[in-house]
């Protein structure tokens, strides 16, 4: 089979898709905006063919080389897994005639108002929302719902660009920032109290066929916003064992068949509260932050593999063992400014060495990158535990020990 993959250079892990393709047979044609000679030794291995261009979320310029690349080969399927990229990705497989997560499912996992509305009238229960680049309306919709609200741009990813607002003072400034007064669309959402988490799966023709839960602590909004906090999200490996996992498992299999979502990985944020189970965002692409190396370190398994399995030869092909809680702890500068060393690594990998799957401390001198830049912008440490409340007292070890000195 040949496979078109978008953007086999960046960010670094893309490159584990494109390996991961090669090792199941298909003929992978690289798509990128780096040029050919940049391509390590690797990459030109696994790759058959590549092609650059000079922007990959360019619908026309995208689907122009892709039209090229028939030409010359008989691609069955294009394949992108950044959130940025998919939208264009199911454009140019529309205009193409090759398979793969539609337009409207990509839309739909895209715009938070539209996936909400979308998921309620199936059954899915998610926050109240509105999509809308009039104050007014977002206003009346405020009256409604009341305080707090969560404000997005409409196509967020994370917790990028998202407001808590208490009161309307807020409001008008979070509604500001996002220049919603100049004709800005937003979302606006009812805030959920509750634990936070994620729940992703790999899906063969609409058929959940891998699945994998993971918890924030604390929740995202939360830990991207404070300094002091060291935040962590860890993925349980009671997926199977515990009965209070079945509600997420099946809700997660509903969103799947509610959006339309075929051969695929995806990304399925969820709170847990006062007001119950409600899913939140969804997206139709593995997660962000290199979540799946811990499934993989969890589970004994090559899920990138798993996935080029899926994409190539519509099948599983490896059992998760479940074996291990894997989980990740990012590690703050006391301050922004640059790196000057670090108190306490040596009792952690004295204690846990032999738990710690990896770990990034940048050397001294390296410039801070700011909290809201997300779970591995400075430093961090990701282990693994057989069992989950042993990990998590780990990671809040290492937490309170591990400290990331700065001026």
């Amino acid at each position: 089979m040949d496979v078109i993959f978008v953007e086999p250079c960046f960010p670094a892990n893309q490159r584990e898709f494109v390996r991961a393709l090669h090792s199941v047979g298909a003929r992978v044609i690289g798509i990128g905006e780096r040029d050919k000679s940049s391509l390590d030794d690797d990459l030109r291995h696994w790759l058959t063919h590549y092609e650059q261009i000079g922007n990959v979320t360019d619908e026309a310029q995208l689907t122009k080389t892709v039209k090229w690349l028939q030409g010359r080969s008989k691609p069955q399927r294009l394949e992108a897994v950044v959130e940025a990229h998919v939208m264009a990705a199911a454009k140019v497989r529309a205009a193409c005639g090759i398979p793969g997560n539609s337009v409207e499912s990509t839309f739909l996992c895209r715009d938070k108002p539209a996936m909400k509305e979308a998921l309620r009238k199936a059954g899915v229960p998610c926050a109240q929302s509105i999509g809308s680049s009039d104050v007014a309306e977002i206003k009346d919709f405020a009256a409604r719902v009341g305080f707090p609200l969560v404000v997005k741009p409409r196509d967020a990813a994370g917790a990028s660009g998202t407001y808590r607002c208490d009161d309307v003072q807020q409001l008008n400034d979070a509604l500001a920032t996002c220049n919603v007064h100049q004709g800005r669309s937003v979302a606006v959402e009812e805030f959920i109290e509750g634990h936070e988490g994620f729940y992703d799966t790999l899906s063969i023709d609409g058929r959940v066929v891998h699945d994998f839960v993971s918890h924030y602590y604390p929740n995202v909004l939360e830990a991207m916003r404070t300094r002091w906090i060291s935040p962590q999200f860890v993925a349980t490996n009671r997926v199977d064992a515990a009965s209070s996992y079945d509600e997420v498992k099946a809700m997660g299999q509903k969103v799947v068949e509610t959006l339309g979502l075929g051969t695929t990985a995806t990304h399925m944020e969820w709170f847990y509260g006062p007001k119950g189970l409600k899913f939140s965002e969804i997206g139709c692409r593995p997660p962000g932050v290199r979540a799946w190396d811990l499934y993989a370190a969890g589970n004994e398994i090559d899920i990138y593999r798993e996935w080029a399995m899926a994409i190539v030869h519509g099948k599983a092909s490896q059992r998760l063992s479940r074996r291990y809680a894997a989980g990740i702890i990012a590690l703050r500068p006391e301050c922004d400014g640059h790196i000057r060393g670090y108190d306490g690594s040596e009792e952690v990998w004295g204690r846990f060495g032999g738990c710690i799957i990896d770990s990034h401390l940048p050397p001294p001198g390296t410039p801070t990158q700011p909290v809201s830049a997300g779970y591995m912008a400075n430093a961090w440490l990701r282990m693994k535990h057989p069992d989950y409340d042993t990990l998590r007292s780990m990671l809040d070890f290492v937490g309170r020990t591990l400290k990331v000195r700065a001026s």
